[in-house]
């Protein structure tokens, strides 16, 4: 049976990317933990395992899962940029009270998996954002 951390492994070498040490522990975060963390989140978390790692080296290795489509970034609640490793095309919800990212299901008529021209464009990606107060902040 593969383990998270050899799946990680598996999945940085079909990028062409080095499988550090880091770069595995970040993946595994961002697979295991599919809460839309900013860098802050992601630094405080990994820290208490690998004291030694910095935020340079998280947003290094983020900005090159970005250029490597492991991830996806959302900047859906001001400046901070939230992480996704799910990069299939899918929406998400912003509560403006706890502040945290959700993904979303919705009936989409834009989205096709077979990428739909709309005016002449190919259309690769579609990304939906809602803002609003979630159903946990609303009770």
């Amino acid at each position: 049976m593969k383990t998270k951390t050899n799946n990680a492994k598996d999945i940085l070498l079909k990028k062409g990317l080095k499988p550090t040490y880091q770069r595995i522990t970040i993946y595994d975060f961002l697979d295991k933990n599919r809460i839309h963390p900013t860098v802050d989140k992601i630094y405080s978390m990994i820290h208490q395992h690998i004291p030694t790692i910095s935020r340079t080296t998280i947003y290094n290795t983020l900005d090159l899962f970005l250029e490597k489509r492991l991830v996806m970034g959302l900047t859906i609640g001001g400046a901070e940029k939230h992480y996704d490793v799910n990069v299939a095309s899918h929406h998400h919800f912003y509560c403006l009270k706890c502040r945290q990212v959700f993904d979303i299901k919705i009936n989409c008529p834009f989205y096709n998996d077979k990428h739909p021209l709309i005016d002449g464009n190919l259309v690769q990606e579609t990304h939906g954002y809602f803002r609003g107060t979630c159903k946990t902040c609303a009770q």
